[in-house]
């Protein structure tokens, strides 16, 4: 375990690595200055995260966070619903179709003129993002999960919440996971774009005011701090996998 972990880190430093090198010869091949140097922006970062960027921070982690946590509230026990009694499968199924496909970007003036500008109308783009990849997720692990291992649980009685602790759940989490790691990244996207709306603070609102300002160091700052920040999201789920999953 250790070992992966280690090799992990390693691969992860090697690719930061990589990106900073193309990133400095691309700064001195254009050498203008809409691509400053890493150095420069690292300099940057260090001298007003304290001050400026760490309050932005908090907004949008305060957002990702309020999002994840309700979709996963709502969506596990709704997915596994849909997916272990045929009949709300039935019931909610085409509800779920219709509303999938919707871009959930393109419902954000709608969102906002029901909720207003603040974090209620982020919040519920986040949510709606994330929520029909857990649901479909849960829902096709549980559909993949054998009949004959129902059997065995049934034969003695076991109540829905022994097949749910037995059975449902750990064929459901490695899945859901997944799905809230792809889901999750692509939230931050779009929280950036729902950050330049009616608001005054959040990483969005600070790289987009930066570039309005011609600020390209605070610019660049904001857009790594983004970046990190979804690292360590998409980080944390798969550290919970190998965690509760080591035995895939």
């Amino acid at each position: 375990m250790n070992n992966k972990v280690n090799t992990s880190f390693l691969s992860c430093l090697a690719g930061a690595a990589i990106i900073l090198i193309c990133w400095e010869i691309f700064a001195l091949i254009v050498n203008l200055p809409i691509i400053p140097h890493p150095v420069k922006v690292f300099q940057k970062l260090y001298m007003i995260f304290g001050t400026t960027i760490s309050a932005h921070l908090l907004h949008s982690l305060y957002r990702i966070l309020i999002g994840l946590s309700c979709a996963v509230l709502i969506g596990v026990p709704f997915g596994i619903c849909i997916g272990y009694f045929p009949k709300i499968e039935r019931l909610f199924s085409p509800l779920v179709y219709l509303l999938y496909p919707v871009p959930k970007v393109a419902l954000l003036p709608i969102v906002m003129l029901l909720f207003g500008t603040g974090d209620t109308s982020k919040v519920l783009i986040i949510f709606a993002i994330i929520i029909f990849q857990i649901v479909l997720s849960i829902r096709d692990s549980i559909h993949d999960i054998s009949e004959e291992l129902y059997y065995p649980l049934k034969s003695l009685g076991a109540s829905f919440k022994d097949i749910f602790f037995d059975i449902l759940w750990p064929a459901s989490l490695p899945r859901l996971l997944t799905a809230l790691r792809i889901s999750t990244a692509t939230s931050i996207s779009v929280l950036f774009f729902t950050e330049t709306f009616g608001t005054k603070y959040g990483l969005g609102y600070f790289i987009m005011d930066a570039w309005l300002r011609v600020n390209y160091l605070e610019m660049y700052a904001g857009i790594i701090v983004l970046s990190l920040l979804g690292l360590t999201v998409f980080c944390i789920f798969d550290l919970l996998e190998k965690t509760f999953c080591s035995w895939k």
